[in-house]
């Protein structure tokens, strides 16, 4: 089964909401650990719109599983991570106008950038993975550039579930491209994760790819937690992982 990393973003987009303390992100890592979560992802946006840097240290001292900081490819986020040293460090793409990360990260078009940064990292004896759409091209420059995992972008095949169904070709075929590129990541040498808009209904047929190594969910978590608590939440996500 692979193991379910959350992300607690959206409890530090509430608390931003006012400018305040609560709800406390580092609780929250805390109380997803209680519920079962093999790890905790924060994304550290260069407009920090919900986790701030004060978050990182306190996150790092509590975190029991693994700390996962997911960041752009800058000078900036990547001195922040070798001073972290977190689990893992994870570039994806940023734009200031998205409300969420849009598409994977173009890998290809940048790569000569990128591996510099992927190296500075793993010389801080930091692991580093790729958000990437499930495309042969980018999955060869990641390998090139040096990446350790790279993160499958499986949004396409959730929008395609939600909308046309679990059983429709349309959804079968964004499943099966997502399955291809876990493959051809284990064949060109790293270790294939996937995560984006990931949910309870739409999670066993991702969690059912033979190697997956972990899922990245968050929204949908944080959004059970309303209503469930957020160990509940955890623990509800992973029974819908294990029903694959």
């Amino acid at each position: 089964m692979p193991e379910l990393c959350v992300n607690i973003d959206h409890v530090a987009t509430v608390r931003q909401a006012r400018r305040t303390y609560e709800p406390d992100p580092v609780l929250a890592a805390t109380e997803a650990e209680a519920g079962g979560a093999d790890g905790i992802t924060v994304h550290l946006r260069e407009d920090r719109r919900h986790i701030q840097d004060s978050d990182l240290p306190r996150l790092k001292e509590v975190v029991r599983t693994k700390l996962n900081l997911e960041m752009a490819a800058t000078d900036e986020m990547v001195a922040i991570a070798i001073a972290l040293k977190p689990g893992l460090s994870m570039f994806v793409p940023e734009r200031r106008a998205e409300v969420t990360t849009e598409g994977g990260l173009d890998v290809a078009g940048q790569e000569g950038r990128i591996r510099e940064a992927v190296a500075r990292l793993k010389g801080a004896g930091i692991a580093v993975s790729a958000f990437i759409d499930a495309d042969e091209r980018q999955i060869e420059a990641a390998a090139r550039a040096g990446f350790d995992f790279c993160e499958i972008h499986t949004g396409p095949y959730a929008h395609a579930h939600h909308d046309f169904g679990a059983g429709d070709a349309r959804t079968a075929a964004e499943l099966a491209k997502v399955r291809r590129a876990v493959e051809a990541v284990g064949a060109a040498g790293m270790r294939p994760n996937a995560g984006h808009a990931l949910n309870y209904g739409n999670v066993a047929a991702i969690a059912a790819i033979p190697n997956l190594r972990e899922l990245h969910i968050g929204h949908a978590i944080v959004s059970r937690a309303v209503f469930a608590g957020l160990r509940a939440a955890v623990r509800e996500m992973k029974d819908a992982i294990d029903a694959r």
